[in-house]
């Protein structure tokens, strides 16, 4: 499918696979909106962006609030007049055991991992409806087909992230035309680990980055895209994304 002159909103796009997406989608020639808090950092990426040639416009965001999701999505529409695609990307990931009771860490992850994607999917779903066309990815995890110790409140929420998009895409493709995609990835290079307040989970962390390839964050840009451009006919519900040396 022509993905050209497509509009999209990338939430987490100041770092890690957020970037990596926005400037993927933008080499391809999709217009990204880069939603993420610091501005600072989405400023720069749009200035790359466009000293590359491609289209973008940074979004101050924060998706735990249901009035800055709709600001991002109605600047956006103003600026271009629709929105096709949604990367649901930003996420927290804090390690560490249920008996350390770090609850902010939990609330935390509860509020971004799962009120975000629902928050930035409202607001930008009933554009999406009324132009009758859509494709929606969420970013889930391995953390959301398999529990890990010390990631039992993360592997629930991206639990969550999987059952909500198979029960978008019921909803909606049908419906709307608007196709939705649960992206799932292993081990990837992002700043995730950097949030990991537990020493033990963080050098647990280290040293399994020292012994695999982790994925970058262009691969599951790459798969992303590689959804986007299917057939319309056609929709990838789930992609589970793993490095080769990640046996479990």
């Amino acid at each position: 499918m022509d993905i050209r002159n497509k509009v999209a909103l990338v939430t987490g796009a100041s770092s890690g696979i957020g970037a990596a997406t926005a400037r993927k989608l933008a080499a391809e020639g999709v217009i990204v909106g880069l939603a993420a808090r610091r501005r600072d950092r989405l400023d720069a990426l749009a200035t790359k962006i466009e000293g590359n040639g491609g289209r973008a416009i940074a979004l101050e965001t924060d998706v735990t609030d249901m009035a800055s999701c709709k600001k991002a999505a109605d600047t956006l529409i103003a600026a271009h007049g629709r929105i096709d695609v949604l990367v649901n990307n930003a996420g927290l990931m804090p390690l560490s055991d249920i008996d350390s009771f770090k609850t902010n860490e939990w609330q935390r992850m509860v509020d971004v991992n799962i009120t975000g994607v629902l928050n930035v999917s409202a607001a930008v779903l009933p554009q999406m409806i009324a132009q009758k066309s859509g494709h929606v990815f969420n970013l889930s995890s391995i953390a959301g087909r398999k529990v890990f110790a010390g990631l039992s409140v993360y592997c629930a929420t991206k639990a969550a992230v999987a059952a909500l998009s198979d029960g978008m895409r019921m909803e909606l493709a049908p419906k709307h035309n608007i196709r939705v995609t649960s992206i799932q990835p292993g081990a990837v290079k992002s700043e995730l680990y950097e949030q990991i307040s537990d020493p033990g989970y963080r050098k647990q962390m280290d040293d399994l980055a020292a012994s695999m390839t982790y994925l970058e964050g262009e691969d599951i840009a790459s798969s992303i895209l590689f959804a986007l451009k299917a057939p319309e006919r056609m929709d990838m519900s789930e992609m589970f994304i793993m490095p080769t040396e990640q046996g479990w």
